[in-house]
């Protein structure tokens, strides 16, 4: 299991035992990471927004009595880069799972997802709910996506859209992508990671920083990939979602992942989720929630809580896994205090103690 691999696309070797290789399944070339053995059972590693799935590699090495796949998603890492149709909410990454999954030959398995890929984990069980053992959520977005929502049940801010979507993404974020800067300055990959990714003042070990920096600078830019399309609407913050692109599907005008609670009670997966204490990015106070931003003065012209309220994503979270309890599923949330977006990175031990034993007792909480 010793390897000296460099994937695709980066400048690092990965980890002695992960490999990396590309699939081509009857949606696209995916690229994955691996550990482990076939004949072992199946962990599926679904990476967040601006991610891939090398920023599993510290962790999946602690899964020895498992095979662990880690695949870049469509629009990131090595993976090919196709349009994403945010028309179908999170459902063009679903089908892409199922194909590769199907090319994999793999006929159950456990699945994790991490914020994005925490929403897509969702949507594929929802979609394929006889082939979930387990399930894991960390950090993942709300029932109805990213802003534009509020009260428990996702009611609409208004019938616009507004604040959701590409259009929300800061054009400085779109440049430093495209100029590949590597640098701390503000809205680069690393400033982001540093500020947002993990809690303020964690310190990566080694050179594990410069790895996910490169990996992040992999996205596909673009209407069709990342952050998508956007047009202008009339009410604040003035931009609505479009129809293309990875930050569309959190729109709720596409996303919609309700029905997890409506799954039948002899298919229900049994879930963990997670949180991070000092999560900035999902919360009931999100950094990227355009109410937020107009609280604290960075999105000028806030109309006020009235007109456009905060989004409690992790609230209508709890809410939805309330009703999948009281349909049949069993549920178990850990918070983790001193921890921001990222537990796999920030306390790795500690998360695989939660998931492996969540894994070892098929949810049996």
């Amino acid at each position: 299991m010793q390897s000296t691999v460099t994937p695709l696309g980066s400048s690092y070797p990965l980890l002695p035992g992960i490999r990396s290789r590309t699939i081509l399944s009857s949606r696209l070339l995916h690229h994955i990471y691996e550990y482990g053995y076939p004949s072992h059972p199946a962990l599926i590693l679904l990476h967040g927004n601006l991610s891939t799935g090398r920023f599993y590699e510290h962790w999946m090495v602690r899964f020895t009595n498992y095979y662990v796949i880690a695949p870049d998603m469509r629009c990131f890492g090595a993976t090919e880069a196709k349009p994403v149709d945010a028309i179908r909410g999170l459902r063009d990454f679903s089908d892409d799972l199922e194909a590769l999954v199907i090319s994999l030959n793999l006929q159950r398995f456990h699945l994790f997802g991490w914020s994005l890929g925490g929403g897509i984990s969702m949507q594929y069980t929802i979609d394929h709910p006889q082939r979930v053992v387990t399930l894991t959520l960390q950090a993942p977005s709300s029932p109805f996506g990213y802003a534009g929502t509020h009260g428990l049940d996702g009611i609409l801010v208004n019938k616009e859209y507004s604040g959701t979507g590409a259009g929300m993404v800061n054009p400085s974020v779109i440049l430093a992508f495209s100029e590949k800067d590597k640098s701390d300055k503000q809205f680069t990959p690393r400033s982001m990671i540093r500020s947002f990714y993990v809690k303020k003042g964690f310190v990566f070990p080694s050179e594990q920083e410069d790895i996910l920096v490169e990996q992040v600078l992999m996205t596909s830019l673009g209407p069709q990939y990342y952050p998508g399309d956007s047009v202008t609407v009339s009410t604040w913050p003035f931009t609505g979602p479009g129809t293309q692109g990875v930050n569309n599907t959190l729109s709720p005008k596409y996303c919609n992942l309700t029905p997890l609670a409506d799954i039948p009670g002899e298919v229900k997966p049994p879930i963990l989720i997670v949180y991070g204490a000092n999560d900035v990015v999902v919360s009931d106070q999100g950094l990227f929630d355009p109410a937020v931003l107009g609280k604290l003065g960075i999105l000028p012209g806030w109309p006020g809580e009235q007109i456009y309220p905060s989004h409690p994503m992790v609230s209508q979270t709890r809410r939805l896994l309330q009703l999948y309890q009281e349909k049949g599923g069993k549920m178990k949330e850990v918070v983790l205090s001193d921890c921001g977006h990222s537990p796999h990175l920030e306390y790795p031990d500690k998360l695989y103690q939660l998931v492996s034993e969540h894994l070892k007792h098929q949810g049996k909480l």
